[in-house]
């Protein structure tokens, strides 16, 4: 965040001064919404929550070394409180649990302006580049890719995980500061506006969108109704800025015509302007391809694992271009990028010699075909082809769609010859995943109806056995992780909203 006043900062959100004995004083670190993590200098952000309000800990935080507490009441130590505003219900995908009073909408609200502020000047003084990702699959491992490729040009400020809402979009903008070069954020969308919202909390000057899936089906009702929302990106851009979009993506090449900003397009057809061609895999389904610039073409390796993942290079490939780096800087950052954000197509070998394929974070149709293809070329990849094991759960927010699809994937899994489908969960759509199986041809054991994730993890240990490839993935509501920190004996770090 760029170093305010407190006087400054009331002023911004529209709040008031309450037990601030210096308004003088100067806030030069982060905004904080947990507690335990405040550090000396910061703001603390009380929101409500499930379980406790952030209110309750506003001396804690204090005490710990924040400056002041942004706030809906006063608290008893320095505060900028804002009021609730009855009715002002803005366009929003975050569900703040415990907001009777409208409290949490109000200090939501306070966070956006003083993001918006806050990237407003960073972006005047000429030193900060925004850029905004969305489309229905990708955003996180593309952020931490596009992290990646622009870290040898200048200091970096991307989301941890998946903070991509209106708590995390302006949270990951406000750790911007003077230093900052590139702001890398993803934006989410549950419903129409959503886009547009979080773009004017801070304005991207280069928008990628990577595409056009079922992700949220049950919010927009169709996938016409997901292009008009993931082209919300790209009608932010003024007329100076780039869209960067997926030319192998016919959803996503037509929003070209819904901007003013110059198009750079990615992807494997032959009128992309960065593509990729001569694409491999290896035995670890990580791929290697030519990547075809304006300005030469170089070989790359990626080290993070599924085929998928060659458009997401491709996205930052093009937007690092844009920003400077050569074909060569943008292949050896892409070569040597991890996956870094848990529970994502996360691979580990057990010391049993058991592989888990953790991409238990979340799920839709799209990301799981796409996970679902990388384990089979895991498994087949090496001379001698290992028992290949899919671990599912449901997919959420489907809506209407929701078991045809889950019914799609059970039968995409039989047609990949998956050795064992594990499906968790009593719901209909579950059912319908496991039915979609045994329809397509499954027989015997191949596909498997377990309750709840202590059956799926009491089947596994009894029947996993060493070399054997074995993929966790749900909807993050689900919680599968746990199956797949049970065999790795790994605990994720997921930050949490």
């Amino acid at each position: 965040m760029i170093e305010m006043t407190l006087r400054e900062i009331a002023a911004v959100v529209g709040g008031t001064l309450h037990d601030v004995p210096d308004p003088e004083a100067r806030v030069p670190g982060k905004v904080e919404f947990d507690s335990r993590r405040i550090e000396s200098g910061d703001l603390f952000l009380a929101l409500p929550g499930a379980r406790t309000d952030g209110h309750d800990h506003a001396g804690a935080a204090v005490a710990a070394g924040a400056v002041a507490v942004l706030a809906a009441r006063p608290v008893g130590v320095p505060a900028i409180v804002v009021a609730p505003r009855p009715g002002a219900v803005p366009a929003t995908s975050v569900a703040l649990e415990g907001d009777s009073d409208g409290s949490g909408a109000a200090v939501l609200r306070a966070l956006g302006e003083l993001a918006r502020v806050s990237v407003e000047r960073l972006v005047a003084a000429g030193g900060l580049t925004v850029i905004g990702v969305t489309g229905s699959a990708g955003k996180t491992s593309t952020k931490d890719l596009l992290a990646a490729v622009l870290a040898p040009l200048g200091p970096v400020v991307a989301p941890p995980g998946s903070f991509n809402n209106e708590l995390g979009h302006p949270w990951t903008a406000l750790r911007a500061d003077a230093a900052t070069r590139y702001l890398v954020l993803e934006l989410s969308a549950r419903g129409p506006g959503h886009i547009t919202a979080l773009t004017r909390l801070a304005p991207p000057a280069i928008g990628v969108v990577l595409n056009v899936g079922t992700a949220h089906l049950g919010e927009f009702g169709s996938r016409e109704g997901i292009a008009q929302a993931k082209g919300e990106l790209v009608q932010a851009l003024a007329a100076t800025g780039l869209a960067v979009l997926n030319a192998d993506d016919p959803q996503v090449a037509a929003m070209a015509a819904r901007t003013t900003a110059r198009v750079l397009t990615f992807g494997r057809v032959a009128g992309a302007q960065i593509r990729a061609e001569n694409i491999r895999l290896d035995a670890e389904a990580r791929a290697s391809f030519t990547l075809h610039t304006s300005k030469g073409s170089v070989p790359v390796e990626l080290a993070v694992h599924g085929e998928h993942q060659v458009g997401n290079a491709l996205a930052a490939a093009a937007v690092a271009l844009e920003c400077g780096a050569t074909p060569e800087q943008i292949a050896a950052a892409l070569s040597g990028a991890h996956a870094a954000s848990a529970r994502r197509m996360d691979v580990r070998t057990t010391p049993g010699g058991i592989t888990v394929v953790n991409d238990s974070y979340n799920a839709n149709p799209d990301s799981v075909r796409a996970a679902l293809k990388a384990l089979v070329t895991l498994s087949r990849a090496g001379a001698t082809p290992r028992r290949s094991w899919a671990v599912l759960g449901e997919m959420g927010e489907l809506g209407p769609e929701s078991v045809v699809e889950h019914d799609r994937i059970g039968r995409l899994a039989v047609r990949l010859d998956v050795d064992r489908l594990v499906v968790v969960g009593t719901g209909r759509p579950s059912r319908a995943m496991h039915q979609g199986a045994v329809m397509e041809g499954s027989w015997g054991e191949e596909s498997v109806l377990v309750p709840d994730i202590g059956a799926a993890i009491a089947l596994l240990d009894a029947a996993v056995e060493s070399g054997d490839v074995v993929l966790v993935k749900a909807s993050k509501s689900v919680g599968l992780w746990e199956v797949a920190e049970h065999l790795t004996g790994a605990q994720g770090t997921e930050e949490q909203l």
